[in-house]
């Protein structure tokens, strides 16, 4: 191959480009969430800490909530002052109403909600009860369709909103001992689908951000104690290395931005190419 012939690799480093906002880069504007108010449930510890983070970085104010009232209080001191929380037990179906409208009533508005919420459950199908199907299932399904549901139907009203799925690799492959979670995800996966059809007519786009095996407290503890699937997890993944957690806070920056205006309906994988590694 002659050398003028040879592929040239262009590097980038993200350090020295121009903050959001720049003046002599009016593009990079359709990246910021000024003005917006972001819903993040669970958002007071793990990746979604890390979105709310990223999103406070990127302009917006955000609401978190969960049930540990103390997380939610620390992870606020630690986001600043464009972030508030409410206590709320997602599970408690009939609360959720109440909840949203609280929450737009003190706070304005919700432009962008996150449904990160969820727990997980490592058992041997065989080995789940109907009450542990059920429980993730009413967490991570449930619970999640009333959320969005309430947030849609004033998005509906008011022509604008983005709402974003978190989903799991176990959507997207098989993975042994989390039958219920997969289950749970699996199905979110088809609800962006669904609920693309019939908000985006509104402008209210819906997708879902799927994240790899990410650099967690909890997942490096699973993963320690089960050697065989860290290497296993390690192996298919063509970047050969764990992802962060603001990774996919950035990922849901991007969706949730006039950046993304014209996607709706899809799971988006942040990986390092898990999804599609051998």
């Amino acid at each position: 191959m002659r050398e003028q012939d040879q592929p040239h690799l262009i590097t980038y480093d993200y350090r020295k480009m121009p903050e959001i906002g720049d003046k002599n880069t009016p593009g990079l504007n359709v990246f910021s969430l000024e003005g917006k108010l972001a819903l993040i449930t669970g958002g007071g510890s793990g990746i979604g800490f890390y979105i709310a983070q990223s999103m406070v970085q990127s302009g917006a104010r955000v609401v978190i909530t969960g049930r540990r009232e103390a997380v939610l209080q620390e992870a606020v001191g630690n986001l600043g002052d464009n972030a508030a929380y409410f206590v709320n037990d997602i599970t408690q179906l009939s609360s959720i109403p109440a909840l949203i409208a609280d929450i737009e009533s003190t706070h304005g508005t919700i432009d962008i909600l996150v449904n990160n919420a969820g727990i997980n459950m490592k058992k041997h199908a065989v080995e789940v009860t109907d009450e542990d199907f059920d429980r993730v299932i009413r967490t991570n399904l449930h619970a999640v369709f009333a959320v969005t549901r309430e947030c849609g139907k004033r998005m509906i009203a008011r022509k604008q909103g983005s709402i974003i799925m978190i989903t799991s690799m176990a959507a997207l492959y098989g993975i042994d001992r989390v039958v219920a979670y997969t289950a749970s995800k699996s199905a979110v996966g088809g609800m962006v689908k669904a609920l693309a059809t019939e908000f985006s007519p509104f402008n209210v786009r819906i997708n879902a951000v799927a994240p790899g095996f990410i650099e967690t407290p909890m997942m490096l503890t699973a993963m320690n104690g089960d050697p065989a699937r860290r290497d296993k997890a390690m192996d298919r993944t063509p970047m050969g290395i764990w992802g962060k957690p603001e990774d996919i806070g950035w990922a849901t920056v991007f969706l949730a931005s006039p950046a993304a205006k014209f996607i709706t309906g899809i799971t988006l994988p942040v990986d390092g190419g898990n999804s599609i590694g051998f």
